[in-house]
């Protein structure tokens, strides 16, 4: 985790390697959103896929 944070990107998952560790951004300059459904219909089927434990 580091505190250098992309002001665009909220983020509140703190156990991602992405985490800003003093606020609730992420520290990359862009993240890739996908799903897990085939045809989501819920913000419960998306998903980041730029996590990274």
């Amino acid at each position: 985790m580091n505190n250098n944070y992309n002001s665009s990107i909220k983020c509140t998952v703190d156990t991602c390697k992405h985490h800003c560790s003093t606020s609730n951004y992420c520290t990359l300059d862009c993240i890739a959103v996908g799903t897990h459904e085939s045809n989501p219909s819920m913000d419960q089927c998306t998903d980041c896929l730029s996590f990274e434990r």
